[in-house]
């Protein structure tokens, strides 16, 4: 397709390297609540699956799939045409915003714990632990490990957004009790668990240093687990970058 060829967008949405089933569909849809019938929308992402994904959605709603152009940094541009209006999409946000997360566990053999979270079943040792080798993570853990997942892919979605790619990126974390011993029973309970979280995200890329830390400072201000921790819990989280 030639430049003169190429649609003109009347919006432009950023998808970076989210999927549809991630809730791409519903920035989309937002995206084009404002367009009158007929406005074209340029959606762009890094996500391979929103190849396949997005076709079939846009057939299955009524939307016209123009063009898809591969763009640099492995992006590529979908440009859509609004068919009509999305009536069900206020009801659709609303439902996303009251969702309810829900898992369920039960007693496994050898003192663990199963977990099943939807279609995911996972198991998890003693409630905190302190010896090296154990068959499976402790909670305390797991508790650690998903706040360190949710920071590290709101980083790395967020950057995406904007065509900022990794060389490398880790998140180191560590936990302090406030005493250890109340989980024993050795001492009497106390207002709260965790002292602090202490951490350091480590990040290789060519963006500006300035503007990675706009989106760490963001990502931290809208992770749901950072924030829940936030209440009674010291966070010392910082982001670095390294050459």
């Amino acid at each position: 397709m030639s430049e003169a060829q190429i649609p003109r967008a009347d919006a432009v949405c950023e998808g970076g390297d989210l999927d549809c089933g991630s809730g791409l569909l519903l920035i989309i849809r937002e995206a084009f609540e404002p367009l009158a019938h007929g406005g074209v929308l340029e959606i762009r992402s890094s996500e391979i699956s929103v190849k396949e994904d997005l076709p079939a959605w846009c057939r299955m709603v009524g939307h016209t799939l123009l063009a898809a152009l591969p763009m640099e940094k492995r992006s590529t541009s979908y440009f859509v045409r609004k068919s009509g209006d999305d009536p069900a999409l206020g009801q659709d946000l609303q439902s996303a915003a009251d969702f309810r997360w829900q898992v369920r566990a039960g007693a496994g053999g050898g003192g663990l714990t199963r977990v099943f979270a939807r279609n995911h079943s996972f198991e998890v040792g003693q409630p905190a632990s302190f010896d090296t080798a154990d068959a499976a993570p402790s909670a305390l853990e797991v508790l650690l490990g998903a706040l360190a997942a949710d920071l590290v892919a709101g980083l790395r979605w967020r950057a995406s957004r904007l065509g900022i790619e990794f060389a490398q990126i880790e998140l180191s974390l560590s936990a302090r009790d406030a005493d250890p011993r109340v989980f024993l029973g050795l001492v009497p309970p106390l207002a709260r668990g965790l002292s602090q979280v202490e951490g350091r995200m480590y990040v290789q890329s060519e963006a500006d240093p300035t503007l990675l830390q706009e989106c760490w400072r963001d990502t931290l201000s809208r992770s749901l687990i950072a924030r829940t921790l936030q209440a009674g819990t010291q966070l010392a989280l910082e982001l670095k970058c390294m050459p």
